[in-house]
């Protein structure tokens, strides 16, 4: 069964890859008319984060919101799909790192350094460009490993055919111990609602109190790991431009929880301008504070 689900997702994504994007969001405009109208997915969730984080936004804003969140949502799936088949050249040519040269001056210092990334926009692509883009000897993003082997290892290697590596998420501190002299880049996607409270990192965010990941903030003290905030932008459907911006140079000389609360001030400043483009899907708020 499990190989014929592999066999099913094969000829899905390279069917998929065969349509046009002008297409493919064509039919995204249907899936999201089908998600939000139809099925309803998520929808509470959806509604619930956006009023707890913007409880003055008038209904019809609101609505407006909701709606082109639902666009986002159903692009980045079709993008997503659309990523098995892209090309080298399409990847250079959709996805453009703006400031690459930033992460320079500590690549000839032999300096790795973590980059960190919210849900926001497109990130699916990020592990195909940014080895393109980079003089880093690895570049590394973390994953959750999928119980069917088979898709497992189709979507990892599938993922890593521009350059980069793929390390699932339980191998973290293994990973950062084993590439960190290489030098390495290395990718992390921090604003998921953590599973541990008391592991968590506690930070004022969208108005209210927010556990964050401690993973960014730890590896980077540890190993004195410069931290780059990269902000997604969608400058059209199926374009990206991507701008890095230094939250830490010397994380140990920063106080705790300092690097945490500059990356969720970053990513809070982003959503802000353009909320719609946030995974407002996600259940972000499931923990609460113990205290």
């Amino acid at each position: 069964m499990k190989f014929l689900s592999y066999l099913f997702l094969k000829i899905f994504i390279l069917f998929v890859g065969l349509i046009p994007f002008g297409m493919l969001y064509v039919f995204s405009d249907f899936m999201r008319f089908i998600l939000y109208r139809i099925i309803g997915y998520r929808k509470n969730v959806v509604k619930d984060n956006l009023k707890r984080c913007f409880p003055d936004l008038p209904p019809s804003e609101m609505e407006k919101v909701v709606n082109l969140s639902y666009k986002n949502l159903t692009d980045l799936i079709i993008e997503g799909i659309k990523g098995f088949t892209i090309s080298k050249k399409e990847v250079y040519k959709r996805y453009k790192i703006l400031n690459p040269e930033l992460l320079d001056p500590f690549q000839k210092k032999g300096k790795s350094v973590i980059l960190v990334l919210g849900h926001y926009g497109n990130w699916e692509w990020g592990g195909l460009s940014a080895p393109i883009y980079f003089h880093y000897k690895e570049f590394i993003t973390f994953y959750k490993p999928l119980s069917n082997s088979y898709i497992d290892k189709y979507i990892k290697k599938n993922r890593s055919r521009t350059g980069g590596r793929m390390s699932p998420i339980h191998k973290t501190a293994l990973t950062f111990k084993q590439f960190v002299d290489k030098p390495s880049i290395f990718v992390l996607l921090a604003d998921q609602s953590p599973s541990n409270a008391k592991k968590s990192i506690w930070v004022s965010f969208l108005g209210q109190q927010t556990a964050f990941l401690h993973g960014p903030e730890k590896y980077a003290t540890d190993y004195d790991l410069p931290v780059v905030f990269v902000d997604v932008q969608r400058v059209k459907r199926g374009y990206y431009e991507l701008k890095l911006n230094i939250l830490s140079e010397n994380p140990r000389n920063m106080a705790p929880k300092e690097i945490t609360n500059l990356y969720a001030k970053k990513l809070e400043e982003v959503i802000l301008k353009k909320p719609e483009n946030w995974l407002w899907s996600h259940k972000r708020w499931k923990l609460k504070p113990l205290n």
